[in-house]
């Protein structure tokens, strides 16, 4: 079926909109613009559809709160079908009024995880976007967090990943596009103390990355990784709870209360920032043509990685023991 518009323009005109070329040829009075029906829909989106970036499909985990929440609430608000994955989906309740599709998503489970997968193509047709959010921080010291804690805090961070990446990536490369957006951590490159399952977990993350990305490269699917710095959400209260459980009270004692000094001062300053700041640098990752493969975000993220790069490990192990003493002392 085809459609005729017209315009008073008597010059020749191209218009080119991805993924359509649409070609204006003069008449005698006026040009005859001729294009399928479904073309006139498309010329009549709003500017982000003409962007191409809305009628894509985000699958987002842990987003019953936190970055994962705010990534859901700045996608929609982008024009993005997001389908909201947490194990508590009756904390979702304003992500479905803001027009999410809530899933149950158990990142440690292979059977929900299936189900979750199965249940987005069955009602999207595909995934474009699958952001990794879902992970939190096991602290303590190495000799006193149980190998069990060790084990869950990679079954979260790092295996949840992998496996949900190994099950969206047929349909992403069925699709020929695709893009895999991990949330790590400024403290993916550098690591502090008492955070040892943690930092070990995100550094996984950031390597399982960078050999994905090479990996899906002939398929047309990108890897992105975030690196958040320090942010206002529950994982702050989690890591505080768990380092004084385990290395509160023990040979450890001193320095770990002097982390959680450090943190708990640090959750009333300014440094922290907002899921939001978070939420927006994805979106990015999530918009660009040609994302960068790492994007640095919130937090004084940048600052952290600047002086990694910079210093040698035994001058870095000296700064992360000065802002410890001084958080302790704030």
């Amino acid at each position: 079926m085809k459609t005729t518009l017209s315009t008073l323009t008597t010059n020749p005109l191209e218009v080119e909109q991805s993924p359509v070329r649409v070609a204006l040829e003069p008449a005698k009075s006026k040009t005859e613009l001729t294009i399928n029906a479904d073309i006139v829909n498309y010329v009549h989106m709003d500017e982000n559809n003409r962007r191409g970036r809305p009628n894509k499909t985000v699958l987002v985990t842990g987003a019953s709160s936190g970055i994962g929440k705010a990534s859901v609430e700045a996608l929609l608000g982008c024009g993005y079908t997001v389908f909201a994955g947490a194990r508590r989906v009756d904390r979702m309740d304003s992500l479905a009024k803001a027009g999410a599709h809530l899933v149950a998503l158990d990142v440690t489970d292979d059977a929900s995880m299936k189900a979750a997968v199965d249940a987005v193509l069955r009602e999207a047709g595909r995934i474009d976007v699958l952001l990794n959010n879902a992970g939190y921080g096991a602290y303590g010291s190495l000799e006193e967090v149980p190998l069990d804690e060790g084990r869950r805090q990679f079954d979260v961070n790092l295996f949840g990943l992998a496996r949900l990446t190994q099950l969206v990536l047929p349909a992403m490369r069925e699709q020929g596009a695709g893009r895999i957006v991990n949330v790590s951590s400024s403290g993916g490159q550098f690591a502090g103390p008492f955070g040892t399952w943690y930092h070990a977990s995100k550094f996984a993350v950031e390597g399982l990355s960078d050999a994905l990305r090479m990996e899906l490269h002939p398929f047309g699917i990108d890897v992105v990784v975030i690196q958040p710095g320090a942010i206002v959400t529950e994982g702050s209260a989690i890591i505080r709870g768990g380092l004084m459980k385990y290395s509160g009270d023990g040979p450890y004692r001193v320095g770990a209360r002097a982390l959680d000094k450090m943190l708990a001062s640090s959750d009333k300053g300014s440094l922290p920032s907002p899921p939001a700041v978070v939420a927006k640098t994805i979106v990015r990752a999530v918009q660009a043509r040609k994302p960068r493969t790492r994007y640095a975000t919130g937090g004084g993220a940048g600052l952290l990685l600047f002086l990694r790069r910079l210093l040698t490990d035994r001058a870095f192990d000296a700064v992360m023991r000065m802002f410890l003493m001084q958080g302790a002392n704030s």
